[in-house]
């Protein structure tokens, strides 16, 4: 039998705020263990949580630019449950009146785009960290630490529909998530510091059929390539269940990334189990139609709105486009430097394949790119104009982004210039003719796409300084073409 998987995404997003949701300790990642702590974090008695408002705009930028709908009245709510990185023995999240409902994401898979629903997006606080201890060094076998540094660190739960059917759109949707939430600089999404970590519910069913499967939750996926890995073994595992005869068992799984396989943890929890109930030291929150309009107002194009428009106002490919807008940085800087006269393919090739390979290495976004803007539109107008080749343009810019320098400095400090004389190409031209007798031949019989290599070869012998424009001229009179 042919099974269809259903899959949908819990993405837990840190919000960007200094301080944590309820209360004013820091948020700062990597500092000592149980630092960043108080009393209202640590629920110790008599203290009261104060909600961060910046965590609020933040989660409501994020909502409109997922398409939701903001509740005008939203509370919170204590979620039950007995663990050790938990101080309060409950979490202060959102039940029954969230932040904002429905909503859509667009996301591009298997070379097609569709709408991905989104159910709900609540706030909540985050709990701590259990460190399991290895054996050795006095410490007893079995024993765990806890740090509550992240204890009330604010977060944004983002709940899709069931929506998707495969573990490729799974991570399209996680790619097109997190490029929304950088552009709006709701979160930093790094999952490393555990600033984006998602849970996959994954079921199958007869395809064709549309009743839901019974599901299992793969927890705490902490990269995007172990998200879609875990679902397709999942998939996979569910299938041998059900075609040697068993059941699939709701519960709760994790995901070995070391064997590739999934294993049991719990049984699935219900909401019941939770027993939630109204937050009783939090009052309930009203947002008017006038918050929600300054709110949308103040929003940035988004990735796929930029996307469309690089592609039908500025002519780009749909790889091109993609590449260029995964940051917003990428994308500000292109269209600085097309601003500036440059063309924008010839843009957004030299940036793909010069620029952020030097970024990479230098670890740095294109906002603090030692070449300005200003320095690349004038090396691309230097090579459009003809005064350097596309080789020497090419060359020079590691020089011009080690040392922040424009390219005519660096032209001028390595003595590069552009051989337009027709006859300083006679030697490099009449050593390449000797080398290559047989494309020679080639050429005089007519095949014209031996042209290309051997001004390939000048160009070579002159380290790229030949003009283009004039090699083949050259070589075609030398010839008698």
């Amino acid at each position: 039998m042919k099974y269809e998987p259903v899959i949908g995404l819990e993405v837990h997003v840190q919000l960007k705020t200094a301080s944590k949701i309820f209360c004013s300790c820091s948020t700062e990642f990597g500092r000592e263990p149980n630092l960043n702590t108080c009393p209202v974090c640590m629920g110790l008695p008599g203290s009261l949580p104060v909600l961060n408002r910046r965590a609020v705009d933040l989660a409501i930028s994020a909502a409109l630019a997922l398409d939701c709908r903001i509740s005008p009245f939203f509370k919170f709510d204590r979620k039950n449950y007995f663990y050790p990185d938990l101080p309060k023995a409950y979490q202060i999240s959102q039940y029954d009146l969230p932040l904002a409902t429905g909503g859509r994401l667009e996301i591009s898979a298997n070379g097609s785009s569709r709408n991905i629903d989104i159910e709900r997006i609540h706030m909540e606080e985050d709990a701590g960290k259990l460190v399991h201890a290895e054996p050795g060094h006095g410490v007893p076998k079995g024993t765990s630490f806890v740090d509550y540094n992240r204890a009330g660190t604010p977060l944004i739960e983002i709940v899709s529909r069931p929506d998707l059917r495969s573990p490729a759109e799974a991570h399209a949707y996680l790619d097109a998530l997190k490029h929304i939430l950088r552009y709006l600089d709701v979160s930093d999404c790094n999952m490393e510091e555990g600033s984006l970590r998602c849970d996959a519910n994954v079921s199958i069913r007869p395809a064709g059929e549309t009743a839901l499967g019974t599901r299992s939750e793969l927890k705490n996926l902490n990269s995007f390539k172990f998200v879609e890995k875990a679902i397709e073994i999942e998939i996979e595992r569910q299938t041998e269940v059900l075609e040697s005869g068993g059941r699939v068992i709701q519960e709760t799984r994790g995901y070995d990334s070391a064997k590739n396989t999934t294993h049991p943890q719990r049984s699935k929890e219900q909401a019941h189990d939770y027993r939630y109930f109204p937050e009783p030291d939090l009052p309930g929150f009203t947002v008017t139609p006038d918050q929600i309009e300054r709110f949308r107002s103040a929003l940035p194009e988004l990735p796929a709105a930029r996307r469309r428009r690089f592609q039908t106002k500025l002519g780009l490919p749909a790889y091109d486009a993609e590449v260029l807008t995964a940051e917003s940085d990428t994308a500000d800087y292109f269209e600085k430097v097309v601003g500036l006269g440059a063309d924008p393919k010839k843009t957004s090739n030299f940036i793909m394949t010069e620029l952020l390979f030097n970024l990479k290495t230098a670890g740095l976004p294109a906002g603090r790119s030692p070449v300005t803007p200003a320095r690349l539109a004038e090396l691309l107008k230097l090579q459009a104009d003809g005064k350097i080749s596309g080789k020497i343009a090419k060359d020079i810019f590691p020089a011009m982004f080690e040392k922040g320098v424009s390219a005519q400095e660096v032209l001028k400090d390595q003595k590069i210039e552009l051989i337009a004389d027709a006859g300083s190409l006679d030697e490099p031209i009449r050593q390449v003719i000797s080398e290559n007798p047989k494309a020679i031949e080639d050429l005089r019989a007519g095949k014209l796409t031996v042209l290309g290599f051997l001004v390939g070869q000048v160009m070579k012998k002159t380290r790229g300084q030949a003009d283009p424009k004039i090699v083949p001229q050259e070589l075609k009179k030398r010839l008698g073409i």
